[in-house]
């Protein structure tokens, strides 16, 4: 039927598309020559000598490659999966994670059986459900929160330099965004506040919460808590202009996906055409299209074109993602 062959050529394209995205992606969006870029540059770069009197634009340049710097040290730290859990949102063990994912695979696995009647399309979709599914919909929940986090971040920061400003200690002022902000920076900073608690300073609190949510506002934060802590300094004024930068990047971000948005959006018509003029031609002539996958010349054809499909995917959204 031609849905056994659709179906095996779904399960083709998605593992195409996840070893490219594995081990192609990372040579064409330059991810290893910035690296190694970093290594051959990073020693030299520690040996001269600082200038006292840098100019604005330098120091700019230099918050710059922190920004960056911090970036890259975060995106290489593997976390663990009760980490990838808790970053998620999500309330719940690692044991009862992996008893949903066997549950999503044995679900997956039994409705493409019910549909093919193929044992081995039902063994595939059950790996995928057991050990794709689940990772994606765990990176898809923490993106999401995390971009909450980002948005309601500089005004928490606005919460604490009103309360420095007025008297009140900086455990207070953490307390108060643990009470009264909106999730999720509640309950990440009431961990700080529940940290300081027991024991911990609130700078070591904070080196905490940069861990927990790894975005370099968070560590622009643990960073000016820590030189406050260590060597005093008006708080106010520092997380003042930490909440204005914060404000600028987020704007800033606004302002690249306007600019990109056209790019984007023919990405996309340009990526779905082919599935799209498919789609239609099999509606229209079923006969014509079908040797595509009912022969074996055709097969080796579609399995080409999805490689192709993949890597072109893969280089539009290197062009169009700009960083900032």
């Amino acid at each position: 039927m031609p849905i056994h062959a659709l179906l095996s050529a779904l399960l083709a394209t998605i593992a195409v598309g996840g070893f490219g995205f594995v081990f192609v992606y990372p040579l064409l969006s330059g991810e290893r020559q910035a690296e190694k870029r970093q290594a051959v540059f990073s020693a030299p770069a520690r040996s001269r000598p600082i200038d006292r009197q840098p100019d604005a634009t330098a120091r700019r340049k230099q918050i710059a490659d922190s920004l960056k710097e911090i970036e890259r040290r975060n995106a290489r730290k593997r976390a663990s999966l009760d980490t990838r859990i808790t970053r998620a949102g999500l309330r719940m063990s690692r044991q009862v994670f992996f008893v949903y994912s066997a549950l999503s695979g044995l679900l997956l696995g039994f409705l493409f059986f019910a549909l093919t009647h193929k044992p081995y399309l039902a063994a595939a979709a059950a790996l995928a459900g057991s050990f794709g599914l689940p990772i994606w919909a765990l990176d898809f929940l923490a993106k999401r929160r995390l971009r909450k986090f980002v948005n309601l971040f500089p005004d928490s920061i606005d919460i604490i330099v009103r309360g420095v400003k007025a008297g009140l200690p900086l455990g207070d002022c953490l307390r108060i965004i643990a009470a009264e902000v909106d999730e999720p920076v509640r309950s990440e900073f009431r961990q700080v506040v529940e940290s300081a608690t027991m024991g911990l300073s609130i700078s070591e609190a904070c080196e905490r919460l940069a861990q927990q949510v790894p975005i370099t506002e968070t560590s622009f934060f643990s960073i000016v808590i820590n030189i406050q802590q260590k060597a005093g300094g008006n708080l106010s004024e520092a997380l003042s202009n930490l909440s204005g930068v914060l404000r600028d990047r987020k704007m800033m971000e606004g302002k690249i996906k306007a600019f990109s948005s056209e790019a984007k959006a023919s990405a996309m018509i340009i990526a779905s055409l082919p599935f799209i003029v498919a789609g239609l031609v099999y509606l229209t002539s079923p006969s014509y299209i079908s040797l595509l996958w009912t022969k074996p010349v055709g097969q080796i054809v579609l399995a080409a074109s999805a490689i192709w499909m993949a890597i072109g995917i893969f280089i539009m959204r290197k062009m169009v993602n700009f960083d900032y």
